[in-house]
């Protein structure tokens, strides 16, 4: 076991999440830091449903959006170990649709001009969002907006017959053109919903068996998944986001989301919902090497490998992004396999350890996987956008503050 925690120095990490709450910003806050096997804090505060004067209970459920990505990156890299594919396979080889990608390099977003890809688009761009794929929400380029246009099926709260599966979702994609040549740029993107469709393809399961046969079930998080079941409904939370209008409106409500129903479009780069203490089991097992009381997830060697950053000659986010929106600050961090890698605490200006892994969701969660020091953390609300409140960096502060 390395050092131990201040338990005065704690109780920081409560006040963050209280200001927050008690202000109005967040409509609650679930925050747990753990170092090795230990939990150290545990704390849970507001309204799973502010209007209906809900307290958010200790095992609540959360939207975890992009956290998602993590568990289909490792669910895919499981495959990999079997050797059904190797990381620079064409993705064309499994999803045909991506045969001849062609990149856009100008005219309207009516009549856009387009090229021949330079580069292969393989599988290990997918895994590190190096495939030339955009997200919607972007509003940086004319590709974004044909994403918005395309109305692929969504997370964001449609229901119904009308949303794609992710099989037709991924032949979509596949038709649309690429930002950049492929491995030549980091953009934030779907790329991990094709991770999740190429789980399909070479597993020939659906998505969401996979991720329950091959990492939810073994590791016992049985509160995770795609939708909230009947019976655990009265543990959902509802989501809030800032508006023109308002500083804390609610978006989704829990009694009426469609979160409520199984999923038609199965987005394993953010449908999924957990609780704290589900994922704090998917940390264990990555701060364990890949293993959890014996259930063995996923290599030693494979993980360090997914952890490490694969961006060309070593470059930062900052140094190769073409993304207006990630869940990560930029500066000094580098991207492995699914996961956001610290390089440069320092050009990071946040406290924390070179090697250090992490990601978060749309709905301000986040995680982060200290290896050196063996401290994770995790922490849950329900606030979007997540960019809009520093909660992430103050969170690191206040838990390496306490180390002593």
């Amino acid at each position: 076991m390395g050092q131990g925690f201040d338990q005065e120095r704690l109780s920081r990490i409560a006040e963050l999440c209280d200001r927050y709450v008690e202000s109005g910003k967040f409509p609650c806050a679930q925050v747990q830091v753990a170092h090795g096997d230990e939990v150290v804090l545990r704390h849970t505060i507001g309204k799973a449903d502010i209007e209906e004067n809900i307290d958010l209970r200790d095992d609540a459920i959360f939207r975890i959006y992009s956290m998602t990505k993590p568990l289909t990156s490792i669910g895919l890299m499981q495959l990999y170990e079997k050797g059904e594919f190797i990381l620079e396979d064409p993705v064309e080889r499994f999803i045909p649709a991506f045969s001849d990608p062609q990149v856009l390099i100008g005219g309207s977003f009516l009549k856009p001009a387009l090229r021949p890809a330079q580069t292969t688009l393989t599988v290990r761009d997918m895994l590190m969002h190096t495939s030339g794929l955009t997200y919607g929400f972007h509003f940086a380029n004319n590709l974004d907006k044909m994403y918005r246009e395309s109305e692929f099926g969504s997370i964001w709260g449609q229901k119904g017959a009308d949303v794609e599966t992710l099989e037709e979702t991924a032949n979509k994609l596949g038709e649309m053109p690429l930002l950049f040549d492929p491995g030549t740029s980091w953009n934030y993107s779907m790329s991990t919903d094709i991770c999740g469709r190429l789980i399909e393809v070479i597993s020939g399961q659906n998505l969401d068996d996979y991720l329950s046969e091959n990492i939810t079930k073994p590791l016992g998080m049985d509160d995770t998944g795609f939708h909230v079941e009947a019976e655990k409904s009265d543990r959902f939370t509802s989501n809030y986001a800032i508006t023109p209008e308002n500083p804390i409106a609610k978006i989704d409500e829990a009694a009426t989301s469609h979160y409520l129903e199984p999923a038609r479009f199965l987005s394993g780069g953010g449908g999924m919902v957990s609780t704290t203490d589900d994922y704090q089991r998917f940390v264990s097992m990555l701060l364990g090497g890949g293993e959890l009381q014996g259930e063995r997830i996923i290599g030693r060697h494979t993980l360090e490998f997914m952890t490490m950053n694969h961006l060309p000659g070593g470059a930062t986010l900052n140094d190769l992004g073409q993304s207006t929106f990630t869940e990560t600050a930029m500066e000094g961090m580098g991207f492995g396999l699914g996961f956001s890698v610290l390089e440069n605490p320092a050009a990071n200006a946040a406290l924390g350890s070179k090697g250090e892994f992490a990601w978060g969701g749309a709905a301000s969660t986040r995680f982060w996987v200290d290896p050196v020091e063996e401290v994770t953390c995790i922490f849950m609300t329900q606030f979007m956008p997540s960019s809009h409140y520093p909660i992430r960096r103050e969170l690191k502060a206040a838990v390496y503050q306490a180390l002593t």
